[in-house]
């Protein structure tokens, strides 16, 4: 079973007072390149993977996909979706990723948002979102990228005056353990080159790679995102069935 740090109340609390938390997808600095890569909705069964508090869920409706399921492994965070959400076309059901099974052929999109590095079986989990599209349906995901994870103990140190994001192991794939809000969490460390082949082994067309780090637009209207520029962020990646 994947680690679900999310119930442990005090740390929900602390999430819960994160930018992401309160603005939505307007407060996810990768929303944009996101955005740019979702497949027109319009119609479309849609499949909200690590869904949180159904902020994508909602958004997918909005814009025009005819039903949407939000899969969500954290109790306290389906609460807070089913809280917000008065649409009949979106459900919330709790899953585990680890373990899912899902319908052949069942859905036209499958969207993530940091949620795939907590998944320690990565093939797994990429066989059974193969099974779930339709043929043609698209996979559009983001993950912490695998620079920013590779550090047992991520955080900055100074070299001088200078910050620099140090590396540890990144070709010793695994398990890395940190502290973030108070938890001691486990996410699962994949090279770039990892993730992409098992995308490609489950039979998966590669469509859109991305490395993302903030835009100048964006360190201009939030200037605390410059150090995010030495190394990339995320891993953003859009992939056909």
């Amino acid at each position: 079973m994947a680690q679900n740090v999310y119930d442990q109340p005090a740390f929900f609390d602390a999430y819960s007072g994160m930018r992401r938390s309160n603005q939505g997808l307007d407060g996810a600095s990768e929303w944009p390149a996101m955005r740019a890569l979702l497949p027109d909705l319009q119609g479309l069964s849609v499949l909200d993977l690590g869904c949180g508090y159904g902020w994508f869920s909602r958004w997918a409706r909005e814009h025009g996909a005819a039903r949407v399921l939000g899969l969500e492994v954290s109790e306290l965070m389906l609460d807070r979706a089913r809280t917000t959400t008065s649409d009949p076309a979106i459900s919330y059901e709790t899953a585990d990723l680890e373990t899912i099974e899902l319908p052949p052929g069942g859905f036209d999109l499958v969207h993530s948002s940091l949620a795939f590095h907590y998944v320690e079986d990565a093939a797994r989990l990429f066989a059974q979102i193969r099974r779930g599209l339709v043929g043609g349906g698209h996979l559009v995901f983001s993950t912490e990228h695998p620079i920013y994870m590779a550090p047992s103990e991520p955080g900055w140190r100074l070299d001088g005056d200078r910050k620099t994001w140090p590396l540890d192991g990144y070709l010793l794939e695994g398990p890395r353990t940190t502290d973030w809000l108070g938890a001691r969490v486990v996410k699962h460390h994949r090279t770039i080159g990892t993730t992409l082949n098992l995308l490609i082994a489950a039979g998966f067309t590669l469509e859109h790679v991305e490395e993302f780090g903030p835009s100048p637009d964006q360190i201009a209207a939030r200037p605390e995102l410059a150090d995010e520029r030495q190394r990339p962020m995320f891993l953003i990646v859009r992939a056909r069935a």
